[in-house]
């Protein structure tokens, strides 16, 4: 399904009106965005069309299915339109995925966690870290092993880094130290690094 499909999908038509975002606020930061939002809700299409592919990669890569990423998505963002006034300031993102990893975690509570690993649609704004790149695959159902083998924790590190947020922003959500996230981000690549060298070695060793 195309993107522009997906983006149909979560939302009625109705939400997509009232959400549609005006040319005018595209260069705007999003503590701006959301001032305007607060006193015209349809600004908030902007904020919507900024982090829809990001946040729908951060819930396919966590639940069971495409039409239930599609469905989280559309929640994780009725939530954050209609909590605009508890924004209190600072990474809009790191409240935005918050507001995400609570609804996911609530998703997990009721239903048995089965990862679909559908692709990140964006990328982390940062670049890769030297860690990353040893780790960096092209197979998806590679990934979906590696990231098994890591705890509950460091994979929700770990997927939220994919999905784009910073250190700082991963501490925020996670409500962690920053040294925290980091030691625990560093671990789970450091992990999955290892076990890539191990497949590698005991596929060398098949193949004599």
């Amino acid at each position: 399904m195309a993107r522009n499909g997906m983006r149909h999908q979560v939302m009625t038509s109705q939400q997509r009106q009232t959400m549609r975002a005006p040319s005018e606020e595209t260069g705007l930061d999003d503590r701006d965005i959301v001032e305007l939002a607060r006193r015209s809700p349809e600004a908030f299409g902007t904020l919507y069309e900024r982090y829809i592919d990001r946040i729908f990669g951060y819930c396919a890569r966590r639940v069971e299915s495409r039409q239930a990423a599609e469905d989280l998505t559309a929640n994780i963002f009725e939530r954050a339109f209609s909590k605009l006034s508890s924004y209190r300031g600072g990474s809009f993102r790191a409240w935005l995925f918050s507001i995400a990893h609570n609804i996911v975690t609530d998703h997990y509570r009721r239903r048995r966690p089965v990862l679909s690993w559908e692709p990140s649609m964006s990328g982390a704004d940062d670049g890769p870290t030297p860690e990353e790149q040893a780790i960096a695959v092209d197979d998806q159902s590679q990934l979906h092993e590696l990231m098994s083998s890591l705890t509950e924790n460091q994979r929700q590190i770990v997927e939220l880094r994919l999905a784009g947020l910073t250190g700082a922003e991963i501490a925020e959500v996670v409500d962690r130290s920053p040294d925290a996230v980091k030691m625990m981000q560093h671990r789970a690549l450091e992990r999955m690094r290892n076990q890539i060298s191990t497949d590698t070695a005991d596929a060398e060793m098949t193949d004599e």
